[in-house]
């Protein structure tokens, strides 16, 4: 599977681009409204574009923008031009963002671009070591509870999957470095064939160059996250994002230093109380024997 078009991180690029722009020229959000030079801007729409969270689908209202903050380079102005015609593009994911929970989509967008992801779970295997049958249990035992329906499960199997699909790509692999925590792995989902099946794979993507997976032995004394989390690099000069899930089924995305900061200090935390990535064949060796004994 070769590397796929980015429209999610193109628009945080492009959104980066011109918040520096911005900056760099001295105005504030409100200064650039004020200016009157883009017709129909507010301060809102404004910040939503420098987070990458809304496109700026005009050329005109970009240029618009350029000129205010000084940019007259022919260069610069059509590379940023490029960004931004990319970024207007569709995501892979878009077919299914209706069945996406809020924030789902933003996460999604900001993992197909990474370069690495730093991941831990305290309940599950993490999604992106799932196999389908696993996330097919999961889905149906929670089914009556948060009362979805079977496209609902089958959408998000396919988004889960199509995920999964960018460790395995030719072009830039994403790298990931994921901690399980033990009790996760010994919590039966399905029958003891379905979780055969997961830890085999979970054996398999971990042989990988760019996966490492490491087992949080359930005996620690250490740090717990009591909540699950990933932390996701992209290319250098572009700000690094966590996402966190919530009660209410969202997601949660954040590129505030502080935040990545914490969320760094307890990945590190996790990874050092953590069996090292080659005991953990012997590890899911281990439980594969319990479980069908």
């Amino acid at each position: 599977m070769a590397a796929k078009p980015r429209p999610t991180v193109r628009r945080i690029e492009l959104g980066y681009e011109l918040r520096q722009l911005r900056e760099q020229a001295g105005m504030t959000l409100e200064d650039v409204v004020g200016s009157g030079a883009v017709k129909g801007l507010y301060v809102t729409k404004l910040h939503r574009v420098e987070k990458g969270l809304q496109d700026l689908r005009s050329a005109g209202d970009l240029r618009a923008l350029l000129e205010l903050y000084g940019v007259t380079d022919d260069g610069d102005v059509e590379q940023l031009l490029g960004i931004q015609r990319d970024g207007a593009s569709q995501d892979w994911w878009t077919p299914f963002r209706s069945t996406m929970p809020s924030g789902m989509p933003r996460f999604v967008g900001i993992e197909t671009a990474a370069r690495e992801t730093w991941a831990f779970h305290p309940a599950l295997v993490l999604g992106l070591l799932q196999t389908q049958a696993y996330a097919r249990a999961l889905y149906e035992l929670a089914k009556p509870i948060e009362e979805t329906t079977s496209e609902f499960i089958d959408k998000n199997i396919q988004v889960r999957i199509k995920r999964k699909e960018f460790l395995t790509r030719d072009e830039e692999p994403l790298r990931l470095r994921a901690v399980l925590y033990e009790p996760a792995l010994r919590y039966v989902v399905g029958d003891t064939d379905v979780m055969r099946e997961q830890y085999d794979e979970i054996a398999r993507l971990a042989s990988l160059p760019n996966v490492s997976v490491q087992v949080l032995p359930q005996t620690l004394r250490g740090y717990l996250s009591v909540h699950d989390f990933s932390i996701l690099h992209l290319d250098d000069g572009m700000p690094t994002s966590v996402q966190v899930d919530n009660a209410w089924s969202a997601t949660s995305v954040s590129d505030k230093q502080r935040e990545v900061g914490r969320f760094t200090r307890k990945f590190n935390a996790l990874t050092a109380s953590a069996l090292p990535p080659e005991d953990t064949p012997e590890f899911l060796q281990q439980l594969m024997r319990e479980i069908t004994k």
